[in-house]
């Protein structure tokens, strides 16, 4: 089994750990409010739905992901791109959503098993490498799972697939500076953080300039940006500080993380 292998293998069991809480939601639990703004249960998976089925595209047909890029581009200012990405899952009964989502991943899983470590796939932000592709894929269906999952107050088990978003955080330090425009403070940033099976994690070089320590998951909700900083207990200087006020795991525009909860 190749790494890419066992990748693909722990985005299908993140996206059926969440399939387990979703299952069984009635009307009103798929209309609850979430902590994204606007945003209703219904519309996190709405949102896995699209994407899902977007990166399938991406990896099969290049070009005809392309042509829907610009067509969506040209729609948001007109439009807006909930109506755009979410207008048409919201229309959908709550067995119809399941069944959408559900088809999207089975194209995503399915589109995944033709690539190899070295294939690079176009998306909405720079072109990534495979590994990077699908643990983005992970990361979403993690992070508004945990949207999910709080809006509707189940409990989800911690599981070492965090590790894949970790990872991905830590290599995302550069990005979360570029895409605002800024050049990150000269430095290194070493993270050290303990898995939920109590393994200890480490990226980075042993001597650098600074050190972010603490749980992976809540490293993981701070670089999807579902924490702020300030309400876990994770411990850095001022170099980890600075990054993670601005990280962000996640292509796109700029994004402004949660206000910190603590008064």
């Amino acid at each position: 089994m190749t790494d890419l292998d066992r990748l693909r293998g722990d985005l299908a069991a993140e996206q059926s750990a969440l399939d387990d809480v979703v299952r069984s939601l009635d009307d009103e639990q798929w209309n609850l409010p979430t902590s994204s703004a606007g945003w209703s249960v219904a519309d996190q998976i709405g949102h896995l739905a699209y994407f899902d089925r977007a990166a399938a595209t991406a990896i099969i047909d290049p070009h005809a992901f392309a042509r829907s890029v610009e067509a969506l581009v040209e729609a948001i200012p007109e439009v807006g791109q909930d109506a755009l990405t979410l207008g048409e899952f919201r229309a959908l009964e709550p067995p119809e959503r399941l069944n959408e989502w559900r088809d999207a991943r089975v194209r995503l899983i399915g589109a995944s098993a033709t690539l190899s470590d070295g294939d690079r796939i176009n998306w909405y932000g720079p072109p990534m490498g495979a590994r990077s592709f699908l643990t983005a894929r992970l990361m979403e269906a993690w992070a508004h799972g945990t949207d999910v999952t709080e809006a509707v107050g189940a409990a989800r088990r911690p599981t070492d697939r965090v590790r894949h978003i970790a990872q991905l955080g830590y290599l995302t330090r550069g990005w979360s500076y570029a895409v605002r425009g800024e050049q990150p403070p000269e430095g290194k940033v070493r993270l050290e953080l303990s898995g939920p099976s109590g393994e200890i994690w480490t990226w980075g070089p042993g001597e650098t300039d600074d050190a972010v320590t603490g749980t992976a998951e809540e490293f993981c909700l701070v670089v999807t940006q579902r924490r702020h900083l300030d309400d876990t207990a994770l411990v850095t200087g001022e170099l980890g500080r600075h990054w993670l006020l601005r990280a962000q795991a996640f292509a796109g525009p700029p994004s402004v993380g949660p206000d910190p909860r603590r008064a």
